[in-house]
């Protein structure tokens, strides 16, 4: 039981530096928007007001702040994921900026596919930031992560997290909507 929690911890301390970044721009995201209020050759909004530069920069910079402290408090125990500081602090800025950017993307293509804002879709506002957020930190993340039940465990636990986060977010008065 005690392998299956270190197990369990090690997942979660890993994507935390995405989990950091997806929500701080919750809090402090608020300035203008990333797009400047461009539209797309569609006509329709690039990106939309609610992502804006503030929250994007704030959103890599509290996941890469994390990886640092994971470096600075996590060497020499058992949840240690990278051999080294720089492992760490290259894993929070890539899982920060992966996430940032899937959060990106997906609003683009909501965006694209009709969607206004604060209109809530499955894939695109639970599970998108996850996906881009792994793919760039691919290379160098630690493989028991990569162990498809492992990646089903943390795409499971990442909605049901990503639901009652922004739930809790809404209730509180951080976000107009819960999704």
């Amino acid at each position: 039981m005690q392998e299956f929690s270190n197990l369990i911890m090690g997942i979660l301390l890993f994507i935390m530096p995405a989990y950091f970044a997806n929500s701080v721009p919750v809090v402090l995201g608020f300035g203008a928007p990333i797009d400047f209020g461009r539209n797309f050759v569609d006509g329709k909004r690039l990106f939309g007001d609610g992502k804006t530069i503030r929250g994007f920069v704030a959103g890599i910079l509290a996941g890469t702040l994390i990886g640092l402290l994971q470096a600075v408090f996590l060497p020499e125990t058992q949840f240690a994921l990278y051999n080294n500081a720089q492992g760490h602090a290259l894993a929070g800025f890539l899982l920060s900026s992966g996430t940032m950017l899937g959060d990106l993307a997906g609003s683009f293509f909501k965006r694209r596919l009709g969607y206004k804002r604060g209109q809530p879709s499955f894939l695109l506002d639970q599970l998108f930031f996850l996906l881009v957020a792994l793919a760039l930190v691919f290379p160098f993340a630690p493989k028991f992560v990569l162990d498809a039940p492992n990646l089903a465990f943390l795409f499971a636990f990442t909605y049901f997290m990503h639901v009652a986060s922004n739930y809790a977010a809404n209730r509180l008065g951080l976000k107009k909507v819960p999704w």
